[in-house]
């Protein structure tokens, strides 16, 4: 755990339980820890590159844990619970048989997904969509549900009697329950004139919740019958746990659920922050190329490597310049690349340490009373004691924290350790004498973070080859110090130093021109890349602007299918004024204005006065005027003028005959109310009847429902006095019962 805290690990963690899909896969996540071997690392990666190829999803999966649990504990669970649990594994087996297909490794961890058939086989028997028992779980309970739904009605019916007999009493026509038995709302004074028990009453009391005597005997079988079948729903809900709980593959599903997860979520990761996906090697090789810190904003790229002779990298130069990110971004690479991750970096080729080793930071311990030095031992110590030439070290600040002189010289003996047991590690330093220690020592390399002191900054570029300087005295001089101080050191630092110092200048100053000279090339080929972008931008105009032409189409479209409608409903509203003979003929006017342009070019039908002709939408009839290019066409009772270009010829047919009613154009026979307003409901029906009448369309269903008897009690009053209507009544039992008006309407003429 000093670990993965010191690298920041668990802010990748995090990042990756943000991607799950399952509570399984973020807790996994959030505990992800290296693989046990070299083999797992590869698999796992080989998944996350399958699951970028084939970006599968997780949807529809619950956390089974819970419920299975309770199943084993013998507890039942709710028709919801199990619903929701067979629900999440039929999403399972689903996932299971979309990758099969998918690559060798995410196959291989989905084949681990049970297909749970008897499980999944029960529940669909057993309960409904919203995990409800099904009449058909079991024949005990089709034949108690069998009883309840006619009791049920047969109670209504004698209640829906009762209510007729006493209306005076009735405070309004409508059945409800209390206490789980049918009652209906009656007057508070009314109370003497129906006998019965009171249940409950309203709030103002004006209102009480009466159980008719006539029906108390059935109330009493049907609560019978209720707890025969709360018996029978939970004998059905306790053998479906059982067998949630008896499925051997539940645990397998979980497992196979939660490494899918797992991938997925590093698969979006690496979208997410540009990862790439790391060789790994037994070699002991580390090469990051354009390697960065995937938690800084914006880090500064830099390429790195160690080998066998590049074994351990010396790193110096100023504070604050990059070195223990530097530091960081390489173990944190090592680290996500051992757990199966991608890494940040343009390519990667790192080993696979048996241990790495991190002593980064001021971490002293007041428990054990040590200090900030003697913390850097005990970790210096275990490495000694433990690294290998499979290992990995990485040490901020070697040497630091005493005396300079005995720390280089402890620095020193340690480096020479490390180098005798062949670890491969990067260590920051700020000791002068390592510098040339570095500098002769095979495997040994020196390396800098760029300072750039025209603006006294650093650059966060990582220079191997070069040791770095201090730049204490030149920052000093910048800032504004006292010449003769600024002399008075330089004299201090000696002979010995100050050769340093100029010999680290002038390689400074050969690497600037290097720099400068690959700046240059670089700018060539960034000059060939915006040229390259130039037509990729023009390319992208051109398909910008052929949407903007398709999307002026679509909107042209619906302008026109706006207007149309808006001509319909106004030609609806002169109806009423004008006549249904005036409206129809505009409506085929509409009709033939928004008709798509036919290219047939054959020769129009001549027309003359009696031709049997038929007119779309409206049957036929026969001309009885020619008006240019209109005709007078006589259709039943009805007379339209209609343009000519609309009409086509009857089909051939037996001695000519006048057309009936039944062939005028029809609208639907039943007009849905329900969850209207009463308002909303007689506007409705007002325009309706007016459509049915106009087009003979006779009888017609009103469907508004039982509920608390108010829409159905408006209707009747308004169809009372509707002069449209000739009679009207409920529908038959089967078609609706007291749910459904029937209407019959007077003939047009």
């Amino acid at each position: 755990m000093e670990l993965l805290g010191s690298l920041d690990f668990h802010r990748v963690r995090e990042a990756l339980a943000e991607r799950a899909s399952t509570l399984m896969g973020r807790e996994a996540l959030l505990s992800l820890e290296p693989k046990g071997s070299l083999e797992e690392a590869l698999a796992q990666q080989a998944a996350v590159a399958e699951a970028l190829a084939y970006p599968y999803r997780m949807g529809g999966l619950s956390d089974l844990r819970p419920a299975l649990e309770a199943a084993r504990r013998g507890l039942r669970l709710e028709g919801a619970q199990l619903r929701e649990v067979a629900a999440s594994l039929e999403a399972a087996v689903n996932l299971k048989h979309e990758l099969l297909a998918v690559g060798e490794h995410l196959s291989r961890i989905a084949q681990s997904i049970g297909e749970h058939a008897y499980f999944l086989r029960r529940v669909e028997e057993c309960l409904d969509e919203s995990g409800d028992v099904r009449d058909e779980a079991t024949p005990r309970l089709r034949e108690i549900r069998r009883k309840l739904n006619p009791l049920r009605e047969q109670i209504q019916q004698r209640l829906m009697v009762l209510m007729d007999r006493y209306p005076e009493a009735i405070q309004e026509r409508f059945i409800t329950q209390r206490r789980e038995r049918y009652v209906v709302p009656v007057k508070a004074s009314f109370q003497h004139r129906i006998p019965g028990i009171v249940l409950d009453q309203s709030d103002s009391g004006l209102t009480l919740y009466l159980e008719p005597a006539s029906v108390v005997p059935l109330n009493n079988q049907l609560a019978s019958l209720r707890l025969e079948e709360e018996a029978e729903v939970g004998r059905v809900l306790f053998e479906l746990s059982a067998l949630l709980a008896q499925d051997a593959e539940v645990d397998s599903t979980l497992g196979a659920l939660e490494a899918l997860d797992v991938v997925r979520a590093a698969a979006l990761l690496a979208e997410d922050w540009g990862l790439t996906r790391p060789r790994l090697n037994a070699e002991g090789r580390y090469r990051l190329k354009g390697g960065r810190h995937p938690l800084i904003a914006s880090p500064v790229p830099n390429d790195l490597e160690l080998d066998g002779e590049r074994r351990i990298l010396l790193l110096t130069g100023p504070n604050m310049g990059g070195k223990t990110a530097l530091l960081k971004t390489l173990g944190l690479a090592v680290l996500m690349a051992c757990c199966g991750l991608y890494v940040a970096a343009q390519e990667a080729d790192l080993a696979f340490p048996d241990r790495i080793f991190v002593d980064i930071g001021d971490r002293q311990s007041i428990q054990e009373s040590l200090s900030t030095f003697a913390a850097h031992l005990v970790r210096l110590k275990a490495v000694l004691d433990s690294a290998s030439e499979q290992s990995l070290v990485l040490i901020d600040e070697l040497g630091s924290g005493t005396d300079p002189e005995e720390g280089a010289a402890l620095a020193q003996a340690i480096l020479e350790a490390f180098l005798a047991r062949g670890v491969r590690g990067l260590i920051t330093t700020h000791l002068s004498p390592l510098k040339a220690f570095a500098q002769d020592t095979p495997g040994l390399v020196n390396a800098s973070m760029h300072f750039d002191l025209t603006h006294l900054r650093p650059t966060y570029r990582l220079v191997v080859g070069v040791p770095g300087r201090s730049y204490a005295l030149s920052v000093a001089r910048r800032l504004g110090l006292p010449e003769a101080v600024m002399v008075r050191a330089e004299a201090l630092l000696g002979p010995e130093g100050g050769r340093l110092e100029r010999l680290l200048a002038l390689l400074e100053q050969e690497r600037e021109a290097l720099r400068q000279a690959r700046e240059a090339a670089e700018a060539e080929r960034s000059l060939a890349e915006e040229r390259a972008q130039a037509l990729s931008h023009r390319l992208a105009e051109l398909e910008a602007e052929r949407e903007r032409f398709l999307e002026e189409a679509r909107a042209e479209a619906l302008r026109l299918v706006k207007e149309a409608q808006e001509r319909i409903q106004g030609v609806r509203e002169r109806a009423k004024a004008q006549g249904q003979g005036r409206a129809l003929q505009e409506l085929l006017a509409l009709r033939d204005r928004y008709r798509p342009k036919d290219s047939s070019t054959a020769a129009p039908p001549v027309w003359q006065v009696g031709s049997q002709v038929l007119v779309p939408s409206y049957g036929p009839g026969r001309i009885v005027e020619l008006r240019g290019e209109e005709a007078l066409v006589q259709l039943g009772a009805v007379r339209l003028v209609v343009p000519l270009a609309s009409l086509r010829p009857a089909a051939p047919a037996g001695p000519a005959r006048q057309p009936s009613a039944s062939r005028k154009a029809r609208v639907a026979s039943e007009l849905d109310l329900r969850g209207l307003t009463v308002e909303e409901a007689l506007l409705a029906v007002d325009d309706y009847l007016d459509e049915a009448q106009a087009t003979a369309t006779t009888p017609v269903r009103l469907l508004h429902g039982k509920g608390t008897g108010a829409l159905r009690s408006a209707l009747r009053e308004f169809l009372r006095r509707d002069r449209r209507v000739e009679h009207y009544h409920d529908a038959m039992p089967y078609e609706g019962g007291h749910g459904v008006t029937v209407v019959h309407l007077r003939g047009s003429g």
